[in-house]
């Protein structure tokens, strides 16, 4: 039999955990066809001699509901491996949308995502307005990676109730049309619906993102849509203090398990130096509802946070930053130059204990003052004999800068012993890419390379077998998605061809132009990933991208 494409004599990894061994796949019609050692007799041979063959990784949490309109990549995740991607998270997205509220769904993504306006403004194509017409403009556009879908619930409650759905509750009767659209958006093919409780999730005019109004008993009604249903799941940001978990933040992870009957992931689990048991504590708090499907998302990356004067999410939870929000840098200027508003987020600072050690200037866009990069506020401050004076000199070197200046602050997952037991946890998720969002300001995109470079081969904290089947099978299943994660004969050919002695990401990202409007974006490249085949068509070939669009939405 001629095959569309053989894989030779390479090392597979299969997903499943199982140890590694040598075979060639044939791949025909988009599907594995064969496993084993075959022949020659395909239209395309890739030559796997010395290179792991693992099955195209799925990343659980991405923020590209907008990307979609300009990038068929899906950069920087398809540099990385990845060959399905889930939307829709943390409650915010574009869909439904009526045209005449583009302006408010537009600033929510803005706001909380992280995607500056003039980006949205220039890129998103509005060829839309119902979730389930969403899905299908993401079709017929085309894409390199599988779409997997949430159903945001912002959006949803905004199409019902308007700009009231950031003032209050819905009605009864608003509870159950928006259970209806949650309803036709999961028979369409969406995987469950996403939500939010974060403080930092902001929206449109600096108002709480609508989902977070949403009470307990609308909650109710969209969970029993999945039950009524029978599938999908919820994704929820749930902790405000990272680490940690609430009372009645467990209360709310263990109503929605009841009256969905359906697996919820909730964010998030990190690793903090100020309190190094957090974590394994709130896990061992949280057993029970994971026992029953309420998995936490967890990082393999440490969080640094790259944030501006002018775009700062690292003050979005600070109070005083309220008075900030969406300012022009005229504004900006005036409020630092207030000793009320300038020593109110400073005290916030404070309060939040940073390091200013660990504080540094990442990029100047005056050439005068590129001195001053990859230097600490520390180090700064006691040159200018300012010592104890950090956060003044940071806000005076961001001045004098125009507030162009970038810095950037490591926030979690710092010690590599703690997050080494938080990622080999089977309780957790490896997920928290945040792909397509926070653009300028953070990039963990490559987490699956860096879990493979960084964790497996330099530190030795997981077998390959596990850190593969971490990345593939675990988020599948998890998400409903069948056929992918696992190299098996009948599934999808989605597969990754990367050289285990050079894969990997570095830990910082890199600025680049390259968005619509001119917009700057941090990217994270990949190294080591020679080829990637999604739907057993190519999409990279030995690294480069083939120009191919082989992905698919993914359905039920």
């Amino acid at each position: 039999m001629s095959y569309d494409l053989l894989i030779k004599n390479g090392t597979v990894v299969d997903g499943t955990g199982a140890p590694r061994y040598l075979a060639d796949i044939a791949i025909e019609g988009g599907r594995i066809a064969e496993i084993g050692r075959l022949g020659e007799d395909a239209r395309k041979v890739i030559d796997a001699s010395g290179l792991i063959v693992a099955p195209g990784f799925v990343d659980p949490h991405t923020h590209y509901d907008a990307q979609i309109c300009w990038d068929p990549q899906l950069s920087c995740s398809s540099w990385h491996g990845v060959t399905s991607v889930v939307m829709g998270n943390c409650g915010v997205g574009l869909a439904p949308c009526r045209p005449e509220v583009h302006e408010i769904a537009t600033l929510d993504l803005v706001n909380v995502e992280g995607i500056p306006a003039r980006v949205l403004k220039a890129g998103i194509t509005w060829d839309w307005e119902s979730f389930p017409s969403y899905m299908e403009a993401a079709a017929r556009r085309g894409c390199a990676l599988n779409l997997a879908f949430l159903a945001p619930l912002t959006p949803f409650r905004h199409y019902v109730m308007g700009e009231e759905s950031m003032e209050r509750a819905a009605t009864p009767a608003e509870t159950e049309r928006i259970a209806q659209l949650l309803g036709e958006a999961v028979a369409a093919g969406a995987r469950g619906f996403s939500t939010t409780t974060g403080r930092q999730h902001v929206g449109y005019k600096g108002r709480p993102l609508a989902c977070r109004l949403a009470s307990r008993e609308e909650l109710a009604a969209y969970a029993q849509v999945l039950r009524k249903l029978g599938r999908g799941v919820i994704e929820i940001t749930l902790t405000q203090d990272f680490g940690n978990i609430a009372d009645h933040e467990y209360d709310l992870l263990d109503f929605l398990l009841e009256q969905s009957g359906r697996p919820v992931t909730w964010l998030a689990i990190f690793d903090r130096d100020d309190q190094p048991e957090a974590s394994q504590r709130t896990l061992a708090r949280t057993d029970p509802l994971i026992r029953r499907g309420g998995v936490p998302q967890v990082a393999c990356r440490p969080f640094v946070s790259e944030f501006s004067m002018r775009r700062a999410i690292a003050f979005v939870t600070f109070p005083s930053w309220k008075r900030a929000y969406n300012q022009p840098v005229e504004e900006l200027r005036r409020l630092f130059a207030e000793p009320q508003f300038r020593a109110a987020l400073a005290e916030d600072i404070r309060r939040a204990g940073w390091d200013w050690e660990k504080v540094t200037v990442t990029e100047a866009a005056n050439p005068e003052l590129k001195g001053y990069e990859n230097r600490s506020i520390a180090q700064l401050a006691r040159e200018r004999g300012r010592a104890g004076c950090e956060f003044d000199v940071m806000v005076e070197l961001a001045l004098e800068d125009n507030l162009e200046m970038w810095f950037s602050r490591p926030a979690f997952n710092i010690n590599p012993q703690r997050v080494g037991r938080l990622i080999n946890d089977p309780r957790t998720l490896i997920g928290l890419s945040d792909g397509g969002a926070h653009v300028n300001m953070l990039c963990d995109a490559g987490y699956c390379t860096y879990l493979l470079g960084t964790w497996v081969r330099e530190r030795g904290a997981m077998t390959l077998e596990y850190a593969v089947r971490r990345i593939t099978s675990e988020p599948a299943d998890f998400f409903g998605i069948k056929d992918r994660g696992r190299l098996v004969a009948g599934a999808f050919a989605d597969i990754t061809i990367f050289d285990y002695d050079t894969v990997g990401s570095p830990q910082r990202g890199e600025m680049r132009a390259d968005l619509p409007g001119g917009g700057k974006r941090l990217v994270v490249p990949a190294h080591g990933v020679i080829h990637t085949i999604v739907n057993g068509t190519p999409i990279y070939e030995d690294g480069a991208y083939t120009g191919a669009t082989p992905g698919q939405v993914i359905c039920w």
